[in-house]
């Protein structure tokens, strides 16, 4: 038995809860993973696993196994980086997830650019809205765009944008332009279901104060709202990378300026308890310089 592939295996195995799925995720056969997680109980003495025909659940030995396996897998892949040799080039799959509208419009380009830089390194990019769960999932990065990021994810600030409220030229001449957060009761927003507040957020005399508003449409798409918005169908919420090419057209304009929303954070987020493969950090260190502490959407 090869002890630490036998342990990594152990690892994926209660990380997913599931042999099927770490037996796809590695090209083998379901025998072979149950195999090397018996041969591991074997030669420990101890039952790591529970399982039913339903489900599986660690035992308490399993749960102190799985924090040691995780700490000397990951101390091993460190001291594998450490001593590989500075000149040595990424390389090895990337499995990345990223929101549909930012990534296809801005990060699109700069990950086609990262493989034509990186000849050794392939990637699998998922464009989905939806907030996986890395472990289960496979992924090995999420770039993840948020005002308040969980205090236990692990993740890397790869920059920044503003939350702007927005309306088109025509809707402000027939409805009036608001000149207080308060004014908006009186007017129709649009919405976007994705967040679970009918409110949104401004800073009023350095303090946050919460307006709510009335949906006359709602989406779960920044993009649809943005277009409903320029034709004049109501105020919008919008993240200024995806506000700023109707904004630079004058199709929208930027209203209640001085009363900011929040400032979104664009982050790289990692799997937990893993060991960061320089490949993936080769990746969020090129997203970060690529995009900026004042990326280019709010340049200007």
């Amino acid at each position: 038995m090869d002890r630490l592939s036998a342990m990594d295996v152990f690892v994926r195995v209660a990380e997913t809860g599931s042999f099927t799925a770490v037996a796809d995720h590695l090209g083998l056969a379901r025998s072979m993973v149950t195999r090397q997680v018996s041969a591991l109980e074997a030669h420990l003495g101890v039952k790591l696993i529970a399982r039913s025909t339903r489900s599986l659940k660690l035992t308490a030995e399993g749960e102190v196994y799985l924090e040691r396996c995780r700490e000397i897998l990951g101390l091993v892949g460190a001291a594998e980086g450490d001593l590989s040799g500075g000149d040595r080039r990424p390389r090895g799959p990337i499995r990345i997830s990223v929101p549909v509208s930012f990534g296809v419009r801005y990060l699109a380009p700069l990950v086609a650019e990262f493989v034509n830089i990186q000849p050794e390194v392939s990637l699998d990019v998922d464009y989905n809205d939806r907030q996986v769960n890395l472990i289960e999932s496979g992924i090995d990065m999420a770039v993840r765009i948020t005002s308040q990021l969980d205090p236990t994810q692990v993740a890397r600030r790869l920059s920044t944008s503003r939350m702007l409220t927005l309306a088109s030229p025509d809707y402000l001449a027939r409805h009036g332009r608001p000149e207080l957060p308060q004014d908006l009761a009186a007017h129709h927003c649009l919405g976007y279901t994705a967040s679970a507040r009918s409110s949104w957020p401004f800073r009023v005399d350095g303090e946050t104060l919460w307006v709510p508003v009335k949906s006359r449409l709602q989406s779960n798409s920044g993009e649809a709202l943005m277009d409903a918005c320029q034709r004049g169908l109501g105020i919008c919420r919008q993240p200024s990378f995806i506000a700023a090419p109707a904004l630079k057209a004058g199709l929208i304009e930027a209203i209640l300026t001085d009363y900011p929303g929040p400032e979104v954070g664009i982050y790289a987020v990692f799997p937990s308890n893993r060991y960061l493969p320089t490949r993936v950090r080769t990746l969020a260190d090129y997203l970060a310089e690529c995009l900026g502490p004042v990326p280019s959407w709010d340049q200007g």
